[in-house]
């Protein structure tokens, strides 16, 4: 008796101690197998749902579906009764799982399921006994037994109670995280629209994603037509990004001439080439720590889109002239209106490159398939036309959104603010722009009359920001600022497009974009 008691105390203790059911159950089931010299037990848990039974000793063979009566766990558990079970019987149940246990246990003569549950009658799980001994009523019945199961039973519920606690602080935690999370969207997305406006659903979509794509490092690839914005969006994946605080590098590569590009971008020593009379720091070094803009990347040359590529799979460059590598931390946002799918089948830009830049890409929707957008953006522009001059239209009327409406914006919101910087310019301050304000057939022709007279041929036509042609003095500087003058007038026909403005001039984009860049030729 005094031995049966001090065991008895030893084993309480031992339960007691236990932190977490895992080892609660693995210490019960290992002091249970010593104290009544049974080859094996097993502690099988009841899961929260109650339709499996989960044994963690065996794996993933012990996995028993409580609905599935070819193994006795589930008999035991829809009884609510203990059975015991002979070798030559578990011979014959045809269940992998349960086999498995039986091979683990050494193949008993006998064995004992019993099922536990708390005082409200919640099952817990299965205990099992295995043993050469029959006799289990011998073991079953001693007080001993009886008092260890229900201290495990205890032991058990309490787990399963803190368990429980911790799983709910988990789910609170997760549900204020989330509502936190959906907070800081919702006010990194208010801020973005200030910027980026428009209300249509692909709007609200897009503005969604800047804030999720800045919230990373991957490499963003902004899509869209001319004057669609992608500049706007690249400033925001900076601003919302945790490199705000460094540079914003923007690299226009269609501006740029190829002989020229690869030294912008990496840089070089003081004699690399003729005319380097000193050194200069590259693009790529100036973006560290911040954000590199590659702007109309699919105009970038194929031999240097192979240099990029290994840049941005190492961060390393050389500047041209240099013996050795630079490192550079950037994060890259490109933009292209090219379509760069097509330019691969071509040949003119690298598959490999496209990959590497479209981690996290980016779809601007023209101008013509969210119409709805038409009126936040027109008084947008208002604001910004009214903030800058100091007075200014009041709004726009419904009657010229309407004509807005009927327009399809070849040019896009670039278009669109030319188009609303000139109506401003006409409407008297304090009034809405009405209809006749707006002009969307490109610049006026030329007049044909003037004063209700025909212009005679010899009457020449003033040209802004051309001297008259008596007062010309220098003819290459005249010639210039003429075809400075073509060109700016071009592009505002054209909204700002470039593609449309050169190819109307019979001339490449790569070649009207040189000339810009020249004559400081900007459309505003």
């Amino acid at each position: 008796m005094q031995m049966e008691l001090h065991t008895g105390i030893d084993l309480a203790v031992a339960l007691v101690r236990q932190d977490n059911l895992t080892d609660l159950l693995r210490t019960a089931t290992r002091q249970l197998s010593k104290t009544f010299g049974l080859d094996r037990c097993w502690a099988l848990e009841l899961d929260m749902s109650g339709r499996t039974l989960h044994c963690s000793d065996l794996g993933e063979a012990g996995e028993f579906d409580c609905g599935d009566f070819s193994h006795p766990f589930a008999h035991v558990l829809r009884s609510g009764q203990p059975q015991a079970l002979s070798r030559a019987a578990s011979h014959r149940l045809d269940h992998a799982g349960f086999q498995a246990l039986f091979e683990a246990s050494g193949r008993p003569r006998s064995l004992w399921l019993e099922p536990l549950q708390d005082e409200g009658g919640r099952l817990l799980g299965v205990l099992v006994l295995c043993r050469d001994d029959v006799d289990w009523q011998g073991v079953v019945e001693q007080p001993l037994y009886t008092g260890l199961r229900e201290l495990l039973v205890r032991q058990w519920v309490a787990q399963l109670r803190t368990r429980d606690q911790a799983w709910q602080r988990r789910l609170l935690k997760r549900s204020l995280d989330q509502l936190h999370d959906t907070e800081t969207l919702r006010r990194r997305c208010e801020r973005l629209a200030r910027t980026l406006v428009g209300g249509s659903e692909s709007m609200v979509q897009l503005r969604t994603q800047i804030v999720r794509a800045a919230g990373s490092q991957l490499s963003v690839l902004v899509q869209g037509e001319t004057g669609c914005g992608k500049d706007v969006v690249a400033r925001g994946v900076h601003d919302l990004s945790a490199r705000a605080s460094g540079p914003l590098v923007v690299v226009n590569c269609a501006a740029i001439p190829d002989t020229l590009l690869e030294s912008e971008l990496f840089g070089h020593t003081r004699g690399a080439f003729s005319g380097a009379d000193q050194a200069k720091e590259g693009l790529l070094a100036q973006a560290d720590g911040g954000t590199l803009f590659l702007d109309e990347i699919g105009d970038m040359p194929l031999a240097l889109q192979s240099k990029l590529l290994r840049v941005l799979e190492s961060r390393r460059f050389r500047p041209l002239g240099a013996r050795e590598e630079r490192h550079s931390d950037f994060r890259l946002v490109a933009a292209t209106h090219q379509p760069l799918q097509q330019r691969i089948e071509d040949g003119r830009f690298r598959r490999d490159l496209y990959y590497r830049l479209s981690q996290f890409p980016l779809r601007i929707a023209p101008l013509r398939e969210r119409p709805e957008d038409l009126e936040s953006l027109s008084r947008h522009f208002i604001r910004l036309y009214t903030e800058r001059e100091g007075s200014g239209p009041m709004g726009i009327s419904s009657h010229a959104l309407h004509r807005l409406a009927d327009y399809p914006f070849p040019g896009n919101v670039r278009e669109l603010r030319n188009i609303i910087e000139l109506a401003c310019l006409h409407t008297p301050a304090g009034d809405d722009i009405q209809p006749e304000h707006l002009h969307l057939d490109g610049l006026p022709d030329a007049p044909s009359d003037w004063g209700g007279a025909s212009v005679p041929l010899s009457v020449p036509i003033p040209i802004p920001g051309l001297p008259a042609l008596e007062e010309i003095q220098d003819l290459k500087a005249a010639a210039q600022a003429f075809e400075a003058a073509v060109i700016r007038a071009r592009l505002r026909q054209y909204g700002g497009n470039r593609a449309q403005a050169a190819q109307s001039l019979g001339m490449p984009k790569r070649t009207l974009a040189h000339k810009c860049l020249k004559y400081q030729v900007t459309v505003s």
